[in-house]
C-alpha cells in the first residue's frame, strides 16, 4: 500500500475509534440516567442533597456564639423608611416595568438557600419567593432571569431588570449606582477555615493569608476596605469553598447562609467566627431614578410581614434569630411573630446528642478528588438536563456566531490585504479591539450598550446579542486567520492567472483564496472550538432557564449539591463535542491534500503501456 493510502487508512481508523468512543459514552450516560430507581433500590446510594431547598427548623439557629460583637458595631439606620403607601394606592401601570404586568428581576443561580435553582429548574430561595410573595400582593407577574452578580446592579441601573435579587447588602457605595428597598434581612458574614487552622477570627486575618471571596460582593469590600487585606477573588460561592477544602486558600469570608449551606457533614471545615455585613440590612435593588417602584416594593413587604407570609418564608428558609434592634420592612411594619428560634436550635442540638453517632471515618486525598469530582449518581442526575437544555443551547450559539464570524471574518481578512487603505486601515483597526479586548467585556458592551436600543426588536432578551457578541469577537480572529491563509499562497498563482485573462477579483475569489483557505482548516477548527467554550459567557447578560448552555446547566446543579461533579459532567459534552470536530477537520485537511483513492485497481494509459512493452 502507497504511502497516502496508509496515512488515509490511519486518519480513517482514528475517526473510527473517536466515533466509537462518543457513542459509547453517550449510551453510558443514557443507560445510567434511566435504568435505575431512585425511589425503591433497596441498594441504592442515600439520595443526594438538594441545598436549593427549604430547610425548616430543623436548621434553626440562635445568634452565633462565636460572634464578633467588636466588629459588629452597626452604623446608624439612615435609609429605612418611617412608613410606606397603602398598598391600594399604588398604580401598578406607573411603575416603569421593563414589561408591563411584569416584574423582572435578574438573580443568581448558585447561593443557596437564598437565590438558586432547583431540582425542578425554577428559580426560588428565601429572596426570590419573599419577592413572589410581594409580586401577588402588587398583582404583577414575576419572572426570574439568571445572571452573573459582577453585572447584576449595572444590568438594573440599565433597566435590563426591573429587580435585582441576590442578598445584596446595601452599602453607601452601591446606592451610587442603583436604589434599593427597605430591609428585608441582614447580614451576618462567616470566616470559614479548615479543622485545625491557626486562624480563629477575623483580627488573626494578616497579608500572609490567602482569602477566598466572591468578586463583587459585600465580603469582598470587607476585605479590601475594612481589613485592608489583598483577598483571592472567585466567580462563585461553590468555587470558593472548593479552593478551601483543596487548601488553595487559608480562609473564606462568606455570607452566613452560603456558609453554612456549603459545608456538609464531614467536610474538614468549620466557621469560627460570625459579624455584621456593612451597613446591616439586606434589600432588593431598583433602579435610582424609579422611585414609584421602590415604594412599591416597600408596600408589598411590609404587607407580607403584616399577613405572616415573611415569617413563614423566613422560618422554611433561613431560621435564626433577628438581630437585637433589627426586623424587616419600614419602621411602621409591625414585629414579625416568629418561633423562639433559640430555644428550637437548643432543642435540636439535644436531640442530635442523645442520637448514636459514629465518627466519619477520614478520607484519603484520592476519596476527597473522588467525592468532589467524579459521583457517578451527580453525573446521571446532570445528563437529561445537559442533554436537553445546554446541548442545544450551546450548538445554537455556536453554530450561529460561528456561521456569522466566518463570514465577517472573511471580509475582514479581504479588506486588510486591500490596496485601498479606506479598507484596509478600519479592517486592521477593528481586528485590533476585538482581539484586543476580553471576551467578556465585548458581551457587555453589546448586552447592555447596544440591548437598550434593540429591545423592541429582541423583547429585551438577550440571547441573540450575545450570539452577535461571540460572531464579532470571533470574526477578528478568523479575518486574522483568513488573512494569514491567503497570504501564503505563492504569488505566482495569482500571477498565472492574470496572464490567463482573470481579474485581479476572480483570480482572488477562484485561485487564491480557495488555496488559503484549505491551509488554514486546522485553524479554524481551533477558533470554532474555542467560540463553544466561550458560549458560557453569555450567561453575564441574564438568560432564562431555558435558555442555559451546557456550563450554565452545569454550574446550576454544583449550586444545588455543593460537588463539582456537574461541571465535569459538562466538561466531557464539551469533549464530545470538539474532539470529533478535530479528528474531521485532520481528515477532511488529508483528504483535500492527497486526494481520493483509487481503489478500482484500474492502470493509467501510461502504466498500461509500460506493461504492454514489458510483456
Amino acid at each position: 500500500m502507497s504511502s497516502p493510502a496508509r496515512a488515509r487508512a490511519r486518519v480513517r481508523s482514528r475517526l473510527r475509534v473517536v466515533v466509537a468512543l462518543v457513542a459509547a459514552a453517550l449510551l453510558a450516560f443514557t443507560l445510567a440516567s434511566c435504568g435505575s430507581d431512585s425511589g425503591t433500590d433497596q441498594g441504592a446510594e442515600a439520595p443526594v442533597s438538594d441545598l436549593c431547598a427549604p430547610p425548616g427548623l430543623a436548621s434553626a439557629q440562635a445568634t452565633p456564639p462565636n460572634f464578633d460583637s467588636g466588629a459588629a458595631a452597626a452604623e446608624p439606620d439612615r435609609y429605612t423608611t418611617p412608613d410606606t403607601t397603602p398598598l391600594d394606592q399604588i398604580d401598578t401601570s406607573r411603575l416603569g416595568l421593563v414589561e408591563p404586568g411584569v416584574l423582572t428581576v435578574g438573580t443568581l443561580s448558585d447561593a443557596p438557600p437564598s437565590i438558586c435553582v432547583d431540582s425542578n429548574n425554577q428559580f426560588t430561595g428565601y429572596d426570590n419567593e419573599v419577592l413572589r410573595a410581594i409580586g401577588e400582593k402588587l398583582g404583577l407577574r414575576v419572572d426570574f432571569v439568571g445572571t452573573e452578580f459582577a453585572g447584576l446592579l449595572a444590568q438594573v441601573a440599565g433597566k435590563r431588570f426591573d429587580v435585582g435579587s441576590s442578598s445584596i447588602t446595601t452599602t453607601d457605595e452601591r446606592r451610587n449606582t442603583v436604589g434599593f428597598t427597605n430591609g428585608y434581612d441582614f447580614g451576618y458574614f462567616s470566616l470559614v477555615v479548615p479543622d485545625g487552622s491557626a486562624i480563629q477570627a477575623f483580627d488573626q486575618l494578616d497579608a500572609s493569608t490567602r482569602i477566598g471571596v466572591v468578586q463583587g460582593t459585600v465580603q469582598d469590600d470587607y476585605v479590601v476596605n475594612t481589613l485592608h487585606l489583598d483577598a483571592v477573588k472567585f466567580p462563585d460561592y461553590a468555587t470558593a469553598y472548593a479552593n478551601l477544602k483543596s487548601g488553595q486558600i487559608d480562609a473564606w469570608v462568606a455570607p452566613s447562609q452560603q456558609a453554612e449551606g456549603a459545608i456538609a457533614p464531614g467536610d474538614p471545615t468549620s466557621i469560627v467566627q460570625n459579624t455584621f455585613s456593612v451597613n446591616n440590612y439586606v434589600g432588593w435593588a431598583v433602579a435610582k431614578e424609579n422611585q414609584p417602584l421602590i415604594d412599591a416594593l416597600n408596600s408589598g413587604l411590609d404587607a407580607v410581614i403584616a399577613d405572616g407570609t415573611w415569617a413563614q418564608l423566613y422560618s422554611d428558609w433561613v431560621p435564626r434569630e433577628l438581630p437585637e434592634g433589627w426586623k424587616p420592612g419600614s419602621k411602621a411594619a409591625p414585629a414579625p411573630e416568629l418561633p423562639d428560634f433559640a430555644a428550637i436550635a437548643a432543642e435540636n442540638a439535644a436531640n442530635d446528642q442523645g442520637q448514636p453517632t459514629t465518627a466519619a471515618a477520614p478520607k484519603s486525598t484520592l476519596q476527597q478528588l473522588g467525592d468532589t469530582f467524579f459521583d457517578w449518581e451527580l453525573y446521571k442526575r446532570a445528563f437529561p438536563d445537559l442533554l436537553k437544555t445546554g446541548l442545544p443551547n450551546t450548538l445554537i450559539l455556536a453554530l450561529t456566531s460561528g456561521i456569522a464570524g466566518t463570514i465577517i471574518g472573511m471580509l475582514l481578512a479581504v479588506a486588510g490585504i486591500s490596496r485601498t487603505r479606506w479598507l484596509r486601515w478600519p479592517a486592521r483597526i477593528y481586528t485590533d479591539i476585538f482581539r484586543g479586548l476580553p471576551a467578556v467585556v465585548i458581551i457587555l458592551i453589546v448586552g447592555l450598550g447596544v440591548g437598550p436600543v434593540v429591545k423592541g426588536i429582541t423583547g429585551n432578551n438577550p440571547y441573540w446579542l450575545g450570539a452577535a457578541a461571540l460572531a464579532l469577537l470571533a470574526s477578528a480572529y478568523i479575518g486574522e486567520i483568513f488573512r494569514s491563509g491567503i497570504q501564503s499562497v505563492e504569488p505566482g498563482q495569482l500571477e498565472a492567472s492574470r496572464a490567463l485573462g482573470f481579474s485581479y477579483r476572480r483570480s482572488m475569489s477562484l485561485v487564491v483564496i480557495p488555496q488559503g483557505v484549505r491551509r488554514v482548516l486546522p485553524a479554524l477548527m481551533n477558533q470554532f472550538i474555542s467560540l463553544i467554550k466561550d458560549s458560557s459567557l453569555i450567561y453575564f447578560l441574564g438568560l432564562l432557564v431555558s435558555q442555559r448552555e451546557l456550563f450554565a446547566v452545569g454550574r446550576d446543579l454544583n449550586a444545588q449539591t455543593g460537588n463539582l461533579s456537574p461541571l465535569v459532567a459538562a466538561g466531557l459534552f464539551y469533549l464530545v463535542l470538539t474532539i470529533p470536530l478535530t479528528h474531521l477537520v485532520n481528515y477532511i485537511d488529508n483528504r483535500l491534500r492527497t486526494g481520493r483513492e483509487d481503489r478500482s485497481g484500474a492502470l493509467d494509459p501510461v502504466e498500461q503501456s509500460i506493461v504492454v512493452e514489458r510483456g
